[in-house]
C-alpha cells in the first residue's frame, strides 16, 4: 500500500473513532438502549434544529447506503450490509469512514479482486428499498 493510501486509511480510522466517541458518549447519557430508544427518537423532534439535523443525517445515510452497496459490488468488497445496518444502530458518521477505509484498503491491495460482482443482487435492491422506506418514514415523522 502506498504511503498516501496509508495516511488516508489512518485519517478515516481517526474520523470513525472520533465519531464513535462523540456520538456514543452522548447516546449513553440516555441510559440503557432498551429504556432510551423511544425517548431518543422523540427528542429528535424537540425543536427545528434537531429536526433539521436529523432529516439531514437520515437522507445522507440513504445516499451513502446506495453508494456503498453499488461501490462494494463494483470492487468486490464484502460485508457491505454490515456497514448499512450499523449506520442505523451505531452512527453513519462511524460506519461511513470505516467503509471508506475498507474501500481504500481494497483499492490499494495488490491482490486481484476476488470476482467482483458488477451486478447488484435482488437482495441488494430489496435491502435498499427497505432502507429507503425506513428513511422516508423517519423524514416524514420528523417533519
Amino acid at each position: 500500500m502506498k504511503r498516501a493510501s496509508q495516511i488516508l486509511c489512518i485519517f478515516y480510522a481517526l474520523i470513525a473513532a472520533a465519531a464513535l466517541y462523540g456520538t456514543w458518549s452522548e447516546n449513553l447519557l440516555y441510559g440503557s438502549p432498551a429504556n432510551a430508544g423511544g425517548q431518543f427518537l422523540w427528542d429528535l423532534r424537540a425543536n427545528p434544529a434537531s429536526r433539521s439535523i436529523s432529516i439531514d443525517l437520515a437522507l445522507f445515510l440513504l445516499a451513502a447506503a446506495v453508494w456503498m452497496v453499488l461501490e462494494a459490488r463494483r470492487i468486490g468488497l464484502r460485508f457491505v450490509w454490515a456497514y448499512v445496518v450499523f449506520a442505523f444502530l451505531i452512527a453513519i458518521s462511524v460506519t461511513f469512514p470505516l467503509f471508506l477505509l475498507a474501500r481504500e484498503t481494497r483499492m490499494a491491495s495488490s491482490a486481484p479482486v476476488a470476482k467482483p460482482s458488477r451486478i447488484v443482487l435482488m437482495a441488494d435492491y430489496t435491502g435498499l428499498a427497505l432502507v429507503t422506506v425506513l428513511t422516508g418514514w423517519l423524514v416524514v415523522w420528523l417533519h
